[in-house]
């Protein structure tokens, strides 16, 4: 007798992961960028805790907030398909299954087998079917606005507070080199973590992320170094 298995696809964890690594990555990019700029400045190490900080609350509110309305959008989207997709069950079943079986024929079943399908789907729950193999909307990739606001929130707090470490145990004449060095390490664990978890490629995944954040930091230590000697 032949035994199954449970599987696990690293597609169920789309939601979370991303959310997760875009908080903790622009955790890290934004607030290492500000404290560089600022430090490159010639700001007292007082003043870069203090940028830092207002950085990683400012940072942590917005990627909360700004999640929290854009995946809201896609929810709200989502509940309004649903909806029209109910009116039509009822206001016109047969033609519903129709469209269904259609579905099935394109993806290679033959046309009797397709319509004893959708008809057996139907039957069990008509909406779920629809949702999922008409609208591609299911319990994987359903929007979740709360959980995707909350984990931004604390992945971006959680990143910010690396750089601004390592203002505190950093001497105050390599606060810019201490800073920089330590995001590009942070930055580069969390592309392998973020592509680990994801099941993609570590390496590619470590480089991409390593180099945006080097050109961040770049760009706004130049432009705080400008700044600086223009004051």
């Amino acid at each position: 007798m032949r035994r199954l298995h449970r599987e696990r696809h690293l597609v169920r964890r789309i939601g979370w992961l991303r959310a997760a690594v875009l908080g903790a990555n622009d955790g890290i990019v934004s607030t290492a960028s500000l404290i560089v700029g600022v430090a490159a400045a010639a700001a007292t190490k007082g003043d870069v805790l203090l940028a830092g900080t207002a950085g990683l609350v400012a940072g942590a509110m917005s990627m909360a907030a700004g999640e929290y309305v854009s995946v809201s959008s896609q929810s709200d989207t989502e509940r309004a398909d649903l909806a029209r997709e109910t009116a039509e069950l009822h206001a016109n079943p047969a033609a519903e299954e129709d469209e269904l079986a259609a579905i099935y024929v394109k993806r290679g079943l033959d046309r009797e087998l397709a319509r004893r399908v959708a008809r057996e789907l139907m039957t069990k729950d008509a909406l779920t079917a629809h949702a999922r193999d008409e609208l591609g909307i299911s319990e994987i990739t359903k929007a979740r606005p709360i959980q995707a606001a909350i984990t931004s929130a604390l992945t971006f707090s959680a990143g910010a507070a690396m750089p601004l470490m390592a203002v505190l145990v950093s001497p105050t004449h390599y606060v810019v080199t201490c800073v920089a060095v330590s995001s590009l390490l942070y930055l580069a664990l969390l592309g392998a973590i973020g592509a680990r978890a994801g099941g993609a490629a570590i390496i590619k995944a470590t480089i991409r992320v390593t180099f945006w954040g080097a050109f961040a930091m770049a760009v706004t230590a130049g432009i705080g170094l400008l700044i600086g000697k223009a004051v």
